[in-house]
């Protein structure tokens, strides 16, 4: 058996391929676009060879091609493939040749990746998303416009009927008028895409029973339910609570010493789509259950509204875990330890 290591650029990738014993038996530098001599030079290796690919941000086509070449590809975490980020020396060569290193020795720290359906239902989803956080954006430049020029308006909703009205009507100087003018439109736009979105998924979507548990979680509405099936994919893979949080960045960096131990901010770090999820469903939880309206509320006295509703999100993601690892709805009412 053969052991690939591939260090992925942009551009090209660096290729090192070892036998069973670690020794080199060839290194090729392949452009990306050429497909044609990377399909030639990969195809004898199928059924012979597994490759070690670093995950990055653009491993999906990497993936399918090799997969479709008939390659068993593993794709290697890149927060644990510590030898590599911490090696003295590090060119694109050994980095290619210490992947292929770690997998034949079976130390290579693998990052779940999801069947091909799932991949395709993410993309839809995440694209949806991307136009709602777009779409945020571009009201949040509303408000600071109005507020640049000191134009006062208490509507609950100021994109709502009544709203529009007021900014339809509202005096501003040419370049001001301008600009709001284009800021709406392309809201609309937005709203379209994302109308159009929704339905296109909602099409898609199969009936799913673990979907309509995790609609008992307040703030979980039917798309962010399997937002987070799709971007959890098997739970079983996260033994506890806390490391499905740290998967979603929803977990306080610590930095312990001795008998000092310091807590700072979330990390931030693994699946922004989930920490984002749970953050919206954050917003409206609070006010559909009694002891999360509570807990927000303390929390808020003391660390400010951001914070607290940081802390929720840990709490909804919390009440994730149980309820997909249980089987059983959530509880109205009940404390979550987190």
């Amino acid at each position: 058996m053969l052991h690939v290591g591939m260090d992925m650029h942009k551009r090209f990738s660096e290729v090192a391929v070892l036998d069973d014993t670690g020794a080199v038996v060839d290194r090729q530098k392949l452009y990306h676009s050429d497909r044609d001599r990377m399909a030639d030079y990969f195809r004898p290796l199928a059924g012979k060879a597994v490759v070690a690919v670093e995950a990055m941000r653009s491993w999906y086509w990497l993936y399918e091609f090799l997969e479709g070449l008939g390659l068993e590809v593993k794709l290697a975490h890149p927060q644990k493939v510590r030898l590599i980020a911490e090696s003295a020396v590090k060119t694109d060569k050994i980095d290619a040749q210490v992947l292929a290193h770690l997998e034949r020795l079976g130390f290579l720290p693998l990052a779940y990746i999801p069947a091909r359906p799932v991949r395709d239902q993410r993309e839809l989803l995440r694209y949806r998303q991307a136009l709602v956080r777009l779409r945020t954006g571009l009201k949040n430049r509303v408000h600071a416009l109005l507020d640049k020029l000191g134009i006062q308006q208490g509507f609950t909703d100021l994109f709502g009927k009544a709203g529009r009205k007021f900014m339809a009507e509202v005096e501003l100087r040419p370049v001001y008028r301008l600009e709001l003018d284009n800021y709406l439109a392309l809201i609309d736009e937005a709203d379209g895409r994302i109308a159009k979105a929704t339905r296109t998924i909602k099409d898609q979507l199969k009936p799913d029973p673990r979907a309509e548990l995790l609609m008992t979680i307040p703030g979980v509405a039917h798309l962010t339910a399997h937002l987070l099936l799709y971007e959890i994919g098997e739970v079983g893979r996260f033994p506890t609570a806390r490391q499905l949080c740290a998967y979603g960045g929803i977990v306080p960096r610590v930095r312990q010493s001795g008998d000092h131990c310091w807590q700072g901010h979330i990390t931030r770090t693994g699946n922004r789509y989930i920490r984002w999820a749970m953050v919206e469903a954050a917003c409206k939880a609070p006010s559909h259950d009694q002891v999360l309206g509570q807990f927000y509320r303390r929390v808020a006295r003391r660390r400010g509204p951001l914070k607290a509703r940081v802390a929720v999100a840990r709490k909804l993601l919390v009440a994730v875990w149980h309820v997909l690892n249980k089987e059983t709805p959530y509880r109205q009412g009940h404390r979550i330890a987190v």
